[in-house]
């Protein structure tokens, strides 16, 4: 054998093993939501692991909270032991304040608005958070939310008065609780059960998780967002950086092409969540209804009085994400 030969032959070994040890690597990914059954912020989850699967990443998916417990996940993020998941980012407002700002009553109101957040400084503000803690973003998915009740719908403040309400965070439970509302502090992958069994009235929820979990069946109103929209929130794809530094140059690369991939993908879905989330409700004999403006209005005076004053006095810099967010037209 030519010592030319020998050469070749060992650099291909090389390469050989460490293609063989890129193939070994695998990271788990967890989430609160259903799997199998077409949840979008499931399906982001399932893209990205396709996509890095070419790439030598075998990410291990976890839906319906089966691996860690919905607010578990930001600590596990954050100390390496879960590599990536679907995550409500305002879970987490108890470890960042300034999450809280990512589920705050009217600071989106539509989704070609929310598509601008994502590159203005408020989300440049937030995302340095999210990597100050440890934890970087694969792909941005704002998601649209309503409120429904048992007792009836919920337009004006006074039609909250005396409910008990499940809040998706502490800015919309500051408002329910400014027009009389008492809250019940539960995930919603809970609320079907807090709702059949009497212990919650009614809730807040993103129209993914009022589909995917049939909240439908225990309602008699729901106020969708319309044009008016009150409640978005962030849940966007994050990964440990613990578990980033761990890939290739070349897996980054890939990771930031599926992180695209699945963005694109919900950006889409997301706008068809509204209309499916009507349909669904309607389907089932559930009143729907939207704000008119002067309704609109109504709530947000009271979200002024409540969620907006409690995060600029309790948050170093709430009031200038506050009005970074409401910058953007």
């Amino acid at each position: 054998m030519t010592k030319k030969l020998t050469t070749l032959l060992a650099a291909a070994a090389v390469v050989a093993l460490s293609a063989s040890a890129q193939a070994q690597i695998t990271m788990k990914a967890s989430h609160q939501f259903p799997g199998g059954k077409g949840d979008p912020r499931d399906e982001m989850v399932q893209i990205i692991a396709k996509e890095m699967k070419a790439a030598g990443v075998d990410i291990q998916v976890y839906p319906g909270a089966s691996l860690f417990k919905p607010n578990d996940q930001w600590n596990a993020l954050v100390n390496g032991q879960l590599d990536f998941a679907a995550f409500p980012l305002d879970y987490a407002s108890g470890k960042v304040g300034a999450f809280s700002a990512t589920l705050m009553p009217g600071l989106v109101r539509n989704h070609d608005r929310a598509a601008r957040l994502n590159t203005s400084p408020f989300m440049k503000d937030i995302k340095a958070k999210i990597e100050k803690a440890g934890v970087v973003v694969v792909a941005d998915a704002w998601l649209a939310g309503s409120i429904a009740s048992k007792k009836g719908c919920i337009r004006k403040p006074d039609d909250i008065k005396g409910q008990k309400i499940r809040s998706a965070g502490p800015t919309f439970a500051q408002m329910w609780q400014q027009a009389g509302a008492s809250i019940v502090n539960i995930p919603s992958n809970e609320v079907y059960n807090a709702l059949q069994t009497g212990v919650a009235d009614g809730t807040d929820t993103s129209n993914g998780s009022f589909i995917s979990f049939r909240i439908y069946e225990q309602v008699k109103c729901i106020t969708a967002p319309g044009e008016n929209a009150l409640w978005f929130m962030y849940e966007p794809v994050l990964m440990s950086k613990r578990s980033y530094d761990k890939l290739s140059a070349d897996q980054k690369k890939a990771l930031a092409e599926a992180g695209k991939k699945s963005e694109e993908y919900f950006n889409k879905e997301s706008r068809l969540l509204d209309e499916k989330m009507v349909e669904s409700f309607k389907k089932n004999n559930v009143e729907v209804v939207t704000l008119t403006p002067e309704e609109y209005d109504a709530w947000i005076k009271i979200a002024q009085q409540s969620s907006y004053k409690v995060f600029a006095d309790e948050v170093s810099d709430g009031k200038k994400l506050i009005d970074e967010a409401l910058a953007v037209k």
